[in-house]
């Protein structure tokens, strides 16, 4: 993490805050109001930073390459970099007061950690992922663990089997070791795709309860039990609120610190937020699009939150192409609500040139296919009481054999 604040800072990418902040609400507005990455030297006499990844040039700085070289090198991922066991974790008795957890939205239920990767281990199985967590007092949180999700279901099987599930929460690592656990990869390779996107090795230290994590800022170690909470209401990925739910509540045990350590806070609904959200599955979509076409490139918008809208680009080799590259990324990314397909002359990250496409390519008769009575996102406050919602692709590309009636005019 401190190494790449230098390369942000370098790169013009970063803003020293040094006048003291607070973290109710105070430092949650002025994330939102810039997408450079915010370092603010004294919120409670602590140092915390904002906006790390909060455009695809910061994560093109994390990962060491070109912004136009992300997409390929993540669908080339092997998740097979080498992953270094050096030693244990010293701990200390956790005080989540000392840390500045930040109140983000007025109506929140409180201070949530919003960047601490959950790093778990059951049964031989290791998983990490990001889940937000609500302060309840010195060492306590409850997490909101999502259906179906591996987090969700390794507890599952600790509580069956009458068990606690060990687990450590980091908060603070490189960005390249936080973008790979926001991807879904093949079980228990988290740590290893860290690694490969961190040119090939990552060093890892054990938890007194058996749990490893690599390099961070901050570290609590703790279990999740059978004891449950209210959580919620949180401000999400499409800036409303998620209601209260009963999520189970993690016990810390143990904490690490480091020394003047910098505490990371991703802003929900925020820029960072839905890059982490989106750009992780656009691999995904990209390799189940080419099984029926020639992908280009594949962009989870902004305006979609970073979760509900794709743009695809294609090249067509047949009429129908589309539609079928509409089906196969819905198959690929099922929380996806709308999905535009535009040509190779189209911009996927540039939302007026996806619009001039629906606008000069689209018969909306036989170009619109709508999809009823499908499971979508969660967090979509159109969805039914059900469950199912309602997709909606567009085929906004060429009909074939009239590219020339299609031609822009230009110098």
């Amino acid at each position: 993490m401190r190494e790449f604040i230098e390369t942000m800072r370098k790169h013009g990418l970063l803003i020293d805050v040094h006048e003291p902040c607070s973290p109710n609400m105070q430092t949650a507005k002025m994330a939102a109001t810039t997408d450079k990455m915010l370092f603010f030297h004294n919120v409670n006499e602590t140092r915390a930073v904002m906006n790390v990844t909060a455009t695809r040039q910061a994560l093109s700085l994390a990962l060491g390459i070109g912004e136009h070289e992300i997409l390929p090198k993540l669908v080339k991922a092997t998740y097979q970099g080498k992953v270094v066991k050096d030693g244990n974790l010293s701990m200390k008795k956790p005080n989540l007061s000392q840390i500045p957890v930040m109140h983000h939205f007025p109506k929140d239920a409180g201070k949530y950690i919003t960047a601490g990767i959950v790093f778990s281990q059951y049964g031989g199985v290791e998983n990490a992922s990001i889940h937000r967590m609500l302060v309840l007092d010195s060492h306590r949180v409850a997490a909101r663990l999502v259906e179906g999700r591996h987090t969700y279901l390794m507890h599952g099987q600790a509580l069956a089997d009458g068990k606690k599930l060990p687990i450590a929460v980091a908060i603070g690592t490189h960005p390249a070791v936080t973008f790979a656990c926001c991807t879904r990869v093949p079980e228990g390779k988290e740590l290893s795709y860290a690694a490969e996107l961190l040119g090939g090795e990552i060093t890892v230290k054990r938890c007194s309860n058996g749990v490893l994590v690599p390099e961070a800022e901050i570290v609590f170690e703790g279990y999740i039990g059978a004891k449950r909470t209210d959580e919620g209401p949180f401000a999400d990925i499409t800036g409303l609120y998620d209601p209260v739910r009963c999520e189970p509540v993690i016990e810390f045990t143990g904490m690490h610190l480091k020394r003047d350590f910098i505490y990371h806070s991703i802003l929900p609904g925020g820029n960072e937020h839905k890059l982490l959200m989106g750009v992780p599955y656009e691999p995904k979509i990209y390799r189940a699009v080419a099984g029926v076409t020639q992908v280009r490139n594949v962009v989870l918008t902004r305006g979609g939150c970073g979760y509900l809208h794709a743009v695809i680009q294609i090249k067509k080799s047949t009429e129908g192409d589309a539609k079928n590259a509409i089906m196969a990324t819905f198959a690929a990314h099922t929380s996806l609500k709308h999905v535009i397909v535009v040509d190779d002359d189209i911009n996927p990250a540039d939302p007026e040139d996806v619009e001039y496409a629906i606008a000069t390519r689209v018969s909306g008769d036989r170009d619109v296919l709508i999809i009823s009575g499908v499971r979508g996102s969660s967090l979509d406050p159109c969805q039914l009481e059900d469950g199912t919602n309602v997709k909606v692709g567009i085929d906004a590309t060429m009909v074939l054999g009239r590219e020339a009636d299609f031609v822009r005019a230009t110098w």
